[in-house]
């Protein structure tokens, strides 16, 4: 198995329109040869920083023995549980790479206390702890870092012999970790977080838990040749031209397993795409769903399906108007950098940017210093407390109600954004609301946990199209999580983190609806029944 694409309908026109213009300009090879023009004048100081993960396959092939040597180490030392502290490209590949290869991976990307708990108490006398930082700042990386430490002293065990460090060369937390003694390894500076899987941030955790990172870079190898040529059939500008060429533009692309090997590889690209594309007002929005989402059923004009397989299909099997392929992991990886990459060119944005990000790290940070009493909600429906923009709870008492308000702001255009500020293994079940939604929405719902969708698809709903509505979902623990060093804890963080996007949102004028569950335990099930 390689890479096979079958594109049809629209998708088939955009192609047949736009490929021999991308050959002609010599779009793959300029990409290949980190050609920082492609994408404009504005673009070119930043695309000529951030072009160095073309080559990420033959650079990464260094760092494997270092990698395997060091899991070698550990497992003679009785440490067998790998877990990872990251947040957005330095936890949504692994994961994918990891679940693939069946490999047991712990991701902790979140700041919520019991699911952090949860970690701590999960074998930590022969666990081994990964942070991963490209920045060396991330707050919820250096949170998790500290609790460990703290939690490894209090059992007798050195963290610097169960600690390794991701980072760039330089970073804060690369300067900081050296001084300390702990193992450091550097990624490539020139490559932007999502487009990291196959650098240091993607392979470290995965080979120290044991996935086979030789295997996943083969395969990666095995189309770079073929993505570096201007043809025709090239994968990576025959994807490009299918997501983002399509007259007019489809920008929801709906992603769906269909058979495949493959799993979780939505929730990757859905950052890959969503991050390098939402702003300027334009942008593609990568939505999760499952073969039977009603999404796909509805034939909304503005989705795009992309059906993951496992076996090139015959032609006359491909659903007509989808895009179909099939492929290895890591051939899947790289084809699909490279096709966010065309994207770019194709929408007129710069691809490896994400100029909104910040806006809501701004406000978390301003909140954790003032930390303020909550607002007063706007109503209490039973256990639940109801916040948001005046468009949404004014003068409603119900949370029905509220909900009704909010997808009554749906346009045509339109999508719900679901944001699960909650402990995603304890309350994994909120996931189902996307397609409890789906139904009463008749417009494309996304979900993400929170705060990790910051790192993901939080680009897109500031910079993308303003055409979203907002569902956010915060659950009160009982049990809360201090942070060695900070004044803060685990608890107001990722209130503050939930806080902070909120009024971001209702700053570019989105209409938002906060809900509070008081009592996650019991509540969780009433929610989803009364929004059924």
């Amino acid at each position: 198995m390689t890479f096979d694409i079958a594109v049809t309908g629209a998708a088939a026109h955009a192609v047949a329109r736009l490929v021999p213009q991308l050959v002609s300009d010599g779009v793959a090879s300029g990409i290949t040869t980190q050609d920082s023009s492609l994408w404009g004048a504005d673009a070119e100081d930043e695309a000529s920083r951030r072009l160095g993960w073309v080559e990420a396959v033959a650079i990464s092939e260094e760092l494997v023995p270092d990698i395997f040597a060091l899991r070698d180490l550990l497992r003679s030392r009785g440490v067998n549980h790998i877990v990872l502290g990251g947040m957005g490209g330095s936890s949504l590949a692994p994961e994918v790479i990891a679940r693939t290869a069946g490999v047991e991976l712990t991701v902790l990307d979140t700041t919520d206390p019991g699911q952090v708990l949860s970690a701590l108490h999960d074998r930590l006398a022969t666990t081994a702890l990964v942070i991963s930082s490209k920045s060396g700042s991330t707050v919820e990386t250096d949170s998790q870092k500290r609790v460990y430490e703290q939690a490894f002293r209090e059992h007798g065990i050195d963290p610097v012999e169960r600690i390794v460090i991701v980072t760039d060369p330089g970073s804060p937390l690369d300067v900081s970790a050296r001084a300390d003694g702990y193992r450091v390894f550097n990624a490539a500076p020139n490559v932007g977080g999502r487009f990291s899987a196959l650098t240091a941030f993607g392979l470290v955790p995965c080979g120290l838990a044991g996935v086979d990172i030789q295997h996943l870079l083969d395969d990666a190898e095995s189309v770079s040749l073929q993505l570096a040529l201007d043809t025709l059939d090239n994968p990576g500008l025959v994807l490009g031209a299918a997501i983002a060429g399509t007259r007019p533009l489809k920008d929801k692309l709906g992603i769906v397993a269909d058979g495949t090997y493959m799993i979780g590889f939505g929730a990757w690209a859905e950052q890959l795409i969503a991050e390098s594309t939402g702003k300027r007002g334009r942008g593609i929005l990568p939505i999760v769903l499952d073969v039977d989402s009603p999404e796909i059923s509805a034939g909304l004009p503005d989705l795009q399906v992309v059906r993951l397989v496992h076996d090139k299909r015959a032609t006359e099997e491909v659903i007509e108007g989808e895009i179909e392929i099939s492929g290895t992991l890591g051939a899947q990886i790289l084809v699909w950098e490279f096709a966010t990459a065309v994207a770019g060119r194709l929408l007129g944005i710069n691809p490896f940017d994400q100029p909104d990000v910040e806006s809501a790290k701004i406000a978390t940070r301003a909140l954790l210093e003032a930390r303020p009493q909550p607002s007063a909600p706007a109503f209490v429906d039973g256990e639940i407390e109801a916040r948001g923009t005046g468009d949404v709870v004014d003068g409603v008492d119900s949370v029905r109600v509220a909900v009704d308000r909010l997808l009554a702001q749906l346009g045509p255009d339109g999508y719900l954004s679901i944001q699960a500020y909650a402990n995603r293994i304890t309350f994994r079940a909120l996931a189902q609301l996307r397609s409890i939604l789906a139904e009463r929405a008749g417009r494309p719902v996304t979900f993400g946990w929170g705060p990790r969708f910051l790192h993901s698809t939080g680009q897109f709903h500031k910079g993308g199209p303003a055409v979203g509505v907002f569902l956010q979902i915060t659950a009160v623990e009982l049990l809360d999580l201090g942070i060695p060093g900070r004044p803060f804890s685990f608890g107001q963080l990722i209130q503050a983190q939930a806080a902070g996007d909120a009024s971001v949102l209702a700053e570019h004028g989105r209409p938002v609806l906060t809900l509070t569950l008081n009592d996650p335990a019991n509540t969780v099930q009433a929610l989803m029944s009364a929004l059924r």
